[in-house]
Parts: C-alpha cells; sequence; structure tokens
C-alpha cells in the first residue's frame, strides 16, 4: 500500500435483506457508525490497564510469586475466551469454515465476546472487510499502509497492531454481516457485549477467592486470570494483523503478504498459520501441514465427531498443492 487513505464504503441504506427487523433491533447496526470521543477513552482503559498488568507480570512474579490457582485460572479463561474469537467468531461466523447447532453458536459467540475484542458483529464485519481489501486500500488493519520502506513499516505495524482500533470510523456491519444481523441470537449477544465484558473481567476474582476462601485469592486471580490473560489475549490477536501480514513463511500463493509465524502458533491456537489462511479462506484447520498446531482445528474435529457441529471444511490436498507456490 502506498498510501494513507482507506476507502470505505459510505451506505447511508441498509441491505433489502434486513428491512424485516424492527428499527428498534436494527439501529445499533445500521449505516457508518463512527466511535465517539468517550468510547475511545473507554476503549483505551481497557487497552492500557490490562497492557500494564501485563508488563508488570514477571516482577510482581518475582514479588509475590505466581500461585498454581492463578495459572489454572487464567489458562483455562484464555482457553474459553481465545478460542471463542478463533473457533467462533473467526473460522464459524466470518469465514462458515462449519456449520454448528444453535447452542453452539451461542455458545462460542459468548465465549468470544469474554475476548473483549469487541462485540462479534462488529468484529466479523471488521475480519470481513479485512479480508476483502486485504493489504490494500480499504484494509482496516494493514501493516504495509504507509507504504514498504522501513520507516513507514514501522510505523504499519504499530497501526496494524493497535492503532487501527482507535480509528473513528468504523466498518459498517450492515454491509458486511447482513447474516449475523438477521440472526437474533447473534443481535442479542452483541448487545450484551458490556455485560460479557464485566463477567470476563470479574469471575476470575470471584473463583479463585471462593477457591482460596481469600481476598488474596480474589486480588491475584483478577491480576492474572483478567488482566495479565486479557492483555496477553488482544496482543496475540493483534500481532496476526501485524507480525503475520509482515513475517513468515509463504508456502501458498495469496494476494495479499500473509505469512505463516510457527512461533505464535500455540498462544494463538491455530491462528498464526496465516497464509494457509488466506490462501484458502473457509478451511476449518489453518497448521494444515504435517506438525502445524491448531488447537482450533482440533476443537472444531472433537465437536463433529460428537455431533454439535458439522460440514467442516477439512484441507484437502490436492486443493492445497494447487495453492503452494512453485520454486
Amino acid at each position: 500500500m502506498s498510501t494513507s487513505t482507506t476507502s470505505r464504503p459510505t451506505p447511508n441504506t441498509i441491505p433489502a435483506s434486513l428491512t424485516d427487523i424492527p428499527p428498534d433491533e436494527l439501529s445499533p447496526f445500521r449505516g457508518n457508525e463512527r466511535k465517539s470521543r468517550g468510547e475511545q477513552v473507554v476503549l483505551g482503559l481497557f487497552v492500557g490497564i490490562p497492557f500494564l498488568a501485563l508488563i508488570t507480570a514477571i516482577p510482581v512474579a518475582w514479588g509475590w510469586g505466581l500461585g498454581w490457582r492463578d495459572v489454572a485460572i487464567a489458562v483455562v479463561f484464555y482457553g474459553i475466551s481465545g478460542h471463542g474469537v478463533t473457533v467462533g467468531f473467526h473460522r464459524l461466523f466470518t469465514h462458515g469454515s462449519f456449520k454448528a447447532r444453535r447452542w453452539v453458536r451461542v455458545a462460542l459467540a459468548v465465549a468470544g465476546s469474554m475476548a473483549i475484542e469487541g462485540p462479534v458483529i462488529r468484529w466479523v464485519a471488521d475480519h470481513r472487510k479485512h479480508h476483502k481489501f486485504s493489504d490494500r486500500d480499504g484494509d482496516p488493519h494493514s501493516p504495509w499502509r504507509y507504504g514498504d520502506t522501513v520507516p513507514a513499516l514501522m510505523k504499519g505495524l504499530a497501526f496494524a497492531h493497535l492503532g487501527w482500533l482507535f480509528d473513528p470510523e468504523q466498518t459498517p456491519q450492515a454491509v458486511y454481516a447482513p447474516d449475523l444481523i438477521k440472526d437474533p441470537d447473534m443481535r442479542r449477544v452483541s448487545r450484551m457485549f458490556p455485560y460479557l465484558v464485566a463477567t470476563s473481567l470479574l469471575a476470575p476474582a470471584i473463583i479463585g477467592g471462593l477457591w482460596s476462601w481469600s481476598w488474596q485469592g480474589a486480588l491475584t486471580a483478577f491480576f492474572w486470570a483478567s488482566l495479565v490473560r486479557i492483555s496477553l489475549l488482544h496482543h496475540v490477536t493483534w500481532s496476526i494483523n501485524s507480525i503475520c501480514h509482515a513475517a513468515g513463511n509463504r508456502p501458498f500463493n495469496s494476494r495479499d503478504k500473509s505469512g505463516n509465524v510457527w512461533w505464535l502458533a500455540l498462544l494463538s491456537m491455530g491462528e498464526s498459520w496465516h497464509n494457509t489462511h488466506h490462501a484458502d479462506q473457509t478451511l476449518a484447520r489453518h497448521g494444515a501441514e504435517r506438525g502445524q498446531i491448531d488447537t482450533s482445528a482440533r476443537i472444531i474435529w472433537i465437536m463433529e465427531k460428537l455431533g454439535w457441529v458439522w460440514d467442516a471444511r477439512w484441507p484437502k490436498p490436492e486443493r492445497l498443492e494447487a495453492r503452494r507456490v512453485v520454486d
């Protein structure tokens, strides 16, 4: 990308498919929303405070110690909220990589919301727009936004990782996610987002307090399993936007600069096999080759065996070979 100007659709109307939704239910999702100054401040707090906890995690662990209860609670909440994003927000709702029972869809939407990365419909709209314009003008978070010189790429990486979140103009949800807006369950979960944020923050503290039967247990669980866990998950997710579009191996042909970054695979639950994903976007497994860790795909596989999901789009060798870069 050679310009900092991002092209954005500016519709003032809604798709015909949404006209049967009551206006009061449709209003939060229609048109070009803009972040208010207050929303930007709140966003800054939700990004900044957990990040401060993350950068103080090592000295805190050195001084206070890190209890096994806190580790257990943090790992469980990281897994639930993280896989809610990777399996639910991304592979199911954005790309339709598999089909799922209603209760599974709702559970994944709730779990993903607890990652505090935005309501499900807004997240999906942003990501679909990213794929439509990937690494071109219109991409909400390309690291190549300002050009391909080293200074421009450094600026672009900062924007792709974090800066784009504060752009006052937001992706029109009615344009990019009308299917989810038509789903009453998804509208309901999106409206519940503030309550799910509160649950994600407070539940670890409550569990830690009850488990240890102490206020100290509640406080340390809040620090590690709420603040540190949320910030770590945020930055791993944002690294897919930044690092995985500027570095990594590119074994498959794609129309962008997405790369496979192996050292992010475990923390990202398989999302960092990003070149593979962009080469064949609807795959249920991004770690499509031998030895590539993808816990999100394993969860989909287990749910398919249990009959909770079906029609999962697993990689086929012939499709992968057709997309492989020829030396």
